[in-house]
């Protein structure tokens, strides 16, 4: 037929206004192509373009009551309460303990407190067979970085982020260090770097020149910048607003009491306040960066803290009333030691502006990312997917599965046990001491002590205590008295 061929000479104009178009379409889609980020392109995983980039921050004994979108009245946290109305706000997540460092283990191992290499605040490091987060996410494709503090293991041990799956690491190792904001070194991968300016003994500065934090939100805007057409994770474990215990009645160490220095507070208090106004500030630069580089729909970003309040370095945690309603802070494990906040959001993906009531816990992460990332999670794990919970059933392709019980173990000024089951909660003082139970539905605070009425519910889930844990050379179970 005339005209269905290229080399048909006679071509209509019309047809040749088609192909000047044709031709610009093609040139425009390859630009495109060429300059879009790499988990846009097509590639051998059809489902690629749905695999999220990871952003987790952590802050360090930051209280469930401590944020506006929790409760608190006089804290400002302008961008991780505009976090949570753009995404998910969790009011049952828990830690993994009540102290950072098992807490931190639970994080990235995806284990709970009676299974976990590290149960206290000790120098054990993880070992050379742990699978972490990092590792999980690394094997599936996607660049990992930590900058902050990391907790699980010192220099030269198989504990160290870059042997645990983290590509790029840039902070404290261990917990004692990280309490000075103004150290005169951090770690660099596997090397000690100076941090000129800051003059420092027993871990207390006297010349305070270089604020920690600063410099792990410059390496994380960084990271952001080298990785954006990248798949990555990117681990922010803060130490804001963790005290320096070296310091004393000093500890809340921060370059400006800003905003708050005009309030009739304790000096501690104004600290205190500005420590977390200031963790807020500088989320608010991460998520900034990402909306400039077009992230946030490619991002989900998760919130939360280690566990609950502390009473240190001039610190109360009553005067802003950072355990909210709960019961406890630091080192108990009633809720409002191990009760964090918990937002995640992923524009898109994760509904905006709504409140999930599931109680999770951190153990839970590892699956949840690897199946948010296609990855493939160990066997063994105490932790279970909360992706429908997240994205709605329909979404997940099923309904939220749930924990039978939660669990915990803390091993600091007596062995303490503590068991969630649905809405009962009971912690066991001692090997075999006694239980207390409350029934959180009815008593969120933990006033009100209801073992003697409920003998079959504390049977019940201190037989959970007991099948809950393994042995461990490192944390050993205290002789019965």
């Amino acid at each position: 037929m005339p005209g269905l061929h290229d080399r048909t000479p006679g071509l209509s104009a019309n047809r040749r206004v088609c192909r000047a178009q044709l031709a610009l379409i093609l040139l425009l889609t390859c630009s495109v192509l060429v300059s879009a980020p790499r988990f846009c392109r097509a590639g051998p995983d059809a489902n690629s373009a749905a695999r999220p980039n990871i952003v987790f921050i952590l802050a360090d004994d930051l209280g469930y009551g401590d944020l506006r979108c929790y409760g608190q009245r006089e804290i400002k946290t302008p961008n991780l309460d505009r976090l949570a109305t753009q995404g998910m706000r969790f009011t049952n997540c828990y830690a993994g303990s009540t102290v950072c460092a098992p807490s931190r283990c639970a994080l990235m191992t995806g284990v709970h407190s009676g299974h976990g290499r590290i149960r206290g605040n000790g120098e054990v490091p993880l070992a050379p067979g742990d699978v972490t987060v990092a590792k999980v996410l690394k094997g599936a494709g996607y660049a990992t970085g930590i900058f902050g503090k990391w907790g699980l293991g010192e220099a030269d041990t198989t504990g160290v982020p870059n042997a645990q799956g983290f590509d790029e690491w840039f902070g404290y190792l261990n917990q004692h260090h990280a309490h000075n904001y103004y150290p005169d070194f951090l770690w660099r991968n596997g090397n000690r770097e100076a941090i000129a300016g800051n003059v420092v003994a027993n871990n207390v500065a006297s010349t305070k020149a270089v604020y920690s934090q600063d410099l792990f939100v410059r390496e994380a805007l960084d990271f952001l910048d080298r990785h954006e057409g990248d798949r990555f994770f990117l681990y922010l474990p803060f130490t804001s607003p963790h005290a320096n215990n070296e310091a004393g009645k000093q500890g809340m160490e921060v370059p400006s009491d800003e905003p708050y220095s005009d309030k009739p507070w304790p000096q501690a208090q104004k600290n205190h306040a500005a420590m977390i106004t200031r963790l807020d500030r500088d989320i608010g630069r991460v998520l900034d960066r990402l909306h400039e580089h077009g992230l946030d729909e490619h991002t989900i970003v998760f919130f939360s803290s280690d566990n609950g309040p502390h009473k240190e370095g001039g610190a109360d945690p009553t005067f802003f009333h950072s355990s909210g309603p709960l019961r406890g802070i630091k080192r108990d494990l009633y809720e409002g030691g191990i009760r964090v906040p918990m937002i995640v959001r992923w524009p898109g993906h994760v509904p905006t502006g709504t409140t999930n009531d599931l109680p999770w816990a951190f153990w839970d992460v590892l699956p949840t990312l690897a199946e948010l990332t296609g990855a493939q999670a160990p066997p063994g794990l105490d932790g279970i997917s909360v992706v429908p919970a997240l994205l709605g059933r329909e979404k997940a392709g099923r309904d939220q599965s749930r924990h039978e019980y939660l669990y915990w173990e803390f091993h600091e000024r007596g062995f303490k046990q503590a068991v969630r089951a649905g809405d009962w909660k009971a912690i066991r003082f001692g090997v075999g001491g006694r239980v207390e139970l409350y029934d959180l539905s009815k008593d969120l605070g933990e006033t009100t002590e209801v073992a003697k009425d409920h003998p079959d519910i504390v049977a019940r889930l201190t037989a959970y205590m007991d099948q809950a844990r393994t042995e461990s050379a490192d944390w050993p179970l205290p002789r019965e008295k």
